[in-house]
């Protein structure tokens, strides 16, 4: 350990952290000795964020160690926050000591410096406060690899110790964990430790070893012992892991099966913190085709959480899965009916819910109580009830609504075609106040009709300085006029200048035009070999669009197929022209096929769910073919 006295012996000025030079990390160490709470607290979290940043350190963390080190001695507070920073900073996956590029890394030198103050702060593992504790064998944790054989068993000894007599039952299965790192032969006999944290984290360190599927007697355990959280605040992470919460949470999602019957345990035991329906909630963003299972326990766990804010989250969730089942229950239906008639924040959820379930009675809600989110699902739900729908979102939009709320008003019109007419006063309104005026030129062009104010307004809006803008109504002028100058002039000044937003913006939005655009395929076509994807996957789908060759376009698209966002919308675009390259066919059965969930949902996909999009335009590529 070293002293702050001896902190000018190190050249801070010639090392570098996070933000440069390292010349203000002996202050911050000073700080850590102040008597002032708020001032050490400062100097903790600046450290956190300079010698140690998201995962990174830097030349200056390892000469940090041995001062820190002492200051977990001698500073007046937050020990257990410095012995965490220290195993934080010296956090390393163990295949790492194998690489050619260990030695002489910022990481093996933090290593080495922990190794050798390490006996300085076994102490610690004695100290009265269990967070110290706890904190402490982290630190052991992170050094476990490293330590020469002697230390090692001294080491040993003082786990033994800890593991046979600490009176907090959350100390001894950390101290277990440990053990088991340093080689020990331990896991067997905490399974049968009368102790359930002991319990927990010897089934936990099983199902590491094991992997799914996970024998019966540990999931009894995750079940059992796992219902109820330790009580205390302390629950840090291990090295090369989150909390022992999100690392169960990890580990009961890679086994649905199990995570599935654990889930129900924990709600059929009252839900504590929402623990087994955030469990279940994981489970079915990651694996496809759980929606019935997840569903029925996220039911289960609605009346635990009346008049709380979890029953708000927790019919959020059913309402962004209900609409994938073929049939939701009645018993599901019912309940939803009730929430969404009750006051308080958890009726809207309740309600979209309601509406996706396709229940008629959600209607009837809707009209008594509309708002944008739940008419737009109301359209598709039930897109046969313009009659109704139409007149209560335009009385919305002429109510003066804005930002999101209106874009999702205009979208609302979309399944309604042809009848959305009647809604075109309010949509001129929408272009005049420039409120969610892109989404009413989208939505006049697909199905208004040509007034003179309403191209008079389309002419005004496509002459705007904002691009979205501006292209929405020039196509929009062009699809109810015929006229394509506006549109050439609008495209050609964002295609070849400094135009506004990404240049896949404004590709996107050409495309409407097809052949009409063809004075502008020299512009599109030296876009295919830009150098990001998004604007190739908009230029290969614009081309298509001028041409009406996919000679071009296909390779292209196909080239950027992947799980991803843009992945996603190249397939989209390979869907519309019809055509799949041979050598796609088993990705888009990998697509097809998978049991997990390939993509997470995405926020620009309102209406249905990036997995599920994935997944139905790979099938639809496959039958066609």
């Amino acid at each position: 350990m070293k002293s702050p006295a001896e902190l000018d012996d190190v050249p801070w000025h010639a090392l570098t952290h996070a933000y440069g030079s390292a010349e203000d990390v002996p202050a911050l160490i000073r700080a850590l000795y102040d008597d002032d709470e708020e001032t050490t607290g400062e100097a903790v979290y600046e450290l956190y964020g300079n010698i140690h940043h998201q995962g990174s350190v830097y030349p200056a963390s390892a000469p940090a160690v041995p001062f820190l080190a002492h200051a977990v001695h001698h500073a007046p507070g937050r020990r257990d926050e410095l012995l965490m920073l220290l195993a934080t900073l010296a956090d390393h996956d163990p295949a790492d000591l194998e690489s050619p590029r260990w030695p002489g890394s910022s990481i093996a030198a933090i290593c080495a410096e922990l190794a050798g103050v390490l006996p300085d702060l076994l102490p610690c593992l004695g100290d009265a406060e269990r967070g110290v504790r706890r904190a402490a064998l982290r630190v052991v944790a992170a050094a476990a690899g490293l330590l020469p054989a002697e230390v090692g068993s001294s080491v040993a000894s003082r786990l033994d110790e800890l593991y046979a007599t600490d009176p907090v039952p959350a100390v001894r299965a950390d101290a277990m964990v440990v053990l088991a790192l340093l080689g020990r032969e331990v896991v067997e006999a905490g399974l049968d430790s009368p102790l359930p944290e002991v319990r927990l984290a010897a089934a936990m360190l099983a199902a590491e070893r094991s992997g799914p599927p996970y024998a019966a007697q540990l999931v009894e355990v995750f079940a059992e012992d796992a219902a109820e959280p330790d009580p205390g605040d302390d629950g840090f992470p291990w090295p090369g892991t989150a909390s022992q919460e999100t690392h169960l949470t990890h580990l009961l999602t890679s086994e649905p099966d199990a995570g599935l019957t654990v889930a129900a345990r924990w709600i059929a035991a009252g839900d504590l913190h929402a623990r087994g329906s955030w469990l279940a909630r994981e489970i079915v963003e990651t694996w496809r085709d759980r929606e019935p299972e997840v569903l029925d326990l996220l039911l289960a766990a609605l009346p635990p959480h009346e008049g709380t804010r979890t029953l708000a989250h927790t019919l959020s969730t059913i309402a962004s899965w209900i609409e994938y089942l073929p049939e939701p229950r009645a018993e599901l239906r019912d309940a939803l009916y009730g929430h969404a008639r009750a006051e308080g924040e958890s009726a809207a959820p309740a309600l979209l819910a309601l509406v996706r379930s396709r229940d008629p009675r959600a209607l009837e809600l809707v009209l008594r109580r509309p708002d944008a989110p739940a008419l737009r699902a109301a359209s598709r739900s039930f897109p046969e009830a313009g009659e109704l729908l139409i007149p209560v979102i335009r009385r919305e939009l002429a109510a003066g609504a804005a930002g999101n709320a209106a874009g999702e008003l205009v979208g609302a019109l979309d399944p309604f075609g042809v009848a959305a007419r009647q809604a075109q006063p309010e949509l001129l309104d929408c272009l005049r106040t420039r409120l969610a005026p892109v989404a009413a030129a989208r939505r006049l062009g697909l199905n208004g009709i040509a007034t003179p104010e309403t191209t008079a307004l389309l002419r005004e809006a496509a002459r705007s300085t904002d691009g979205a803008l501006s292209t929405a109504a020039a196509v929009a002028l062009h699809r109810l006029t015929g006229e394509a100058e506006p549109a050439l002039r609008t495209f050609e000044g964002l295609l070849r200048g400094p135009g506004q937003g990404p240049v896949h913006w404004n590709l996107s939005s050409l495309t409407p035009l097809g052949k009409a655009a063809a004075p502008l395929l020299p512009s599109v076509e030296v876009l295919l070999t830009a150098r990001h994807d998004w604007t190739r996957m908009a230029a290969a789908e614009a081309l298509h669009a001028l041409t009406g060759s996919p000679d071009r376009a296909v390779p292209v698209l196909a080239e950027l197929v992947s799980p991803s966002p843009v992945g996603l919308s190249a397939l989209r675009a390979l869907a519309a022209i019809g055509e799949v390259p041979e050598d796609l066919r088993p990705t888009l059965r990998a697509f097809a096929f998978s049991p997990l969930r390939l993509l997470s949902d995405l926020p620009f996909n309102e209406d249905v769910h990036a997995d599920e999009e994935l997944r139905t335009l790979a099938w639809s590529l496959l039958t066609a073919g």
